[in-house]
């Protein structure tokens, strides 16, 4: 090869590399956007509430130094914040479970139905997102109201199912129900698709083989839909943790979650130094939850890799 065949090798080998960094130089350029609004609108304020929930407040309401953790340790060490912050795990995790078991048969019957029933199912489930949460929390206080006059009191006496009314209303049972019905389409819909993406000669082997109904829901159905089941449960655990209106509206002064209770102190007591350390709790109980579900997700991936 002659000194000028081994140039334009060379530009020719150039101009490929250069071709294939410039799709991804575009693609850069196009998340420039979002990284700036999210750099604005999102870690910004994250950063401010860290520091202000490691300042203190005087008696003129002026946030400064000295810095200190106590704020952190109020939250734990004094037992009414405790209970507000395990009740926020118990709801959640309650709530994630149920929406979990009234979400598989619901989404075999999309995937698995004909394209009329599927779409029907997919309209009941989506329908509810389009009224506003407000709406819906009142809804169900009217369902669930204390006394004789509630729906489902009236229901169950006249029935006779019950000779008492129930205290159902501003109990954590309310808000697990206001929260489920709001919350259960995010667990659908990712089941849905998962559960999509399953080859039916793998069920149909399973059954020829001799398996009952359950053992291949148990052995392939639910392996196979762990994907779908994580990001599902992790969306109703978040969304739940983080919610403010259902528990306000169902859940009354007996069923506080950290939503309320970083409401009642930024806006009732002034308090934004706790305030800002119970958000920054919440937070990093979310993305610790995340975290696990995509190291979940990760290391299902490499064992089927392996």
């Amino acid at each position: 090869m002659t000194t000028s065949d081994a140039a334009v090798a060379l530009s020719d080998s150039a101009t490929r590399q250069g071709s294939r960094w410039r799709p991804q130089l575009s693609a850069g350029y196009l998340a420039i956007p979002m990284l700036v609004f999210l750099t604005y609108f999102f870690f910004y304020p994250a950063i401010g509430l860290l520091f202000s929930s490691i300042q203190t407040q005087n008696s003129k309401g002026i946030i400064g130094p000295p810095f200190t953790l106590a704020h952190y340790a109020r939250l734990i060490d004094v037992d009414l914040y405790a209970r507000v912050f395990w009740n926020t795990l118990r709801i959640s995790v309650i709530t994630s479970l149920l929406a979990t078991v009234l979400a598989y048969p619901v989404a075999l019957v999309m995937v698995k139905s004909r394209p009329l029933i599927t779409r029907i199912i997919t309209l009941i489930v989506i329908a509810p997102l389009i009224v506003s949460v407000v709406v819906r929390g009142y809804g169900w206080q009217l369902i669930l109201q204390n006394g004789p006059k509630g729906m489902l009191n009236w229901i169950l006496m006249t029935l006779h199912i019950t000779d008492a009314p129930l205290s159902i209303l501003y109990t954590e049972t309310a808000v697990i129900i206001g929260s489920l019905h709001v919350f259960f389409p995010m667990m659908v819909l990712p089941l849905a698709s998962a559960l999509g993406k399953i080859d039916p000669n793998l069920e149909d082997a399973a059954r020829m083989l001799g398996a009952p109904w359950w053992k291949v829901f148990l052995r392939v159905t639910l392996p196979l839909s762990m994907p779908g089941f994580v990001a599902g449960f992790t969306l109703v655990f978040s969304l739940t943790a983080g919610s403010f209106v259902i528990p306000a509206i169902l859940g009354g002064a007996s069923a506080i979650m950290l939503g309320n209770l970083i409401e009642q102190q930024i806006f009732v007591v002034y308090d934004w130094p706790f305030g800002a350390a119970i958000a920054l709790v919440l937070v990093g109980v979310v993305f610790a939850v995340n975290g696990f579900s995509m190291w979940l997700l990760e290391g299902r991936r490499l064992r089927r890799a392996t």
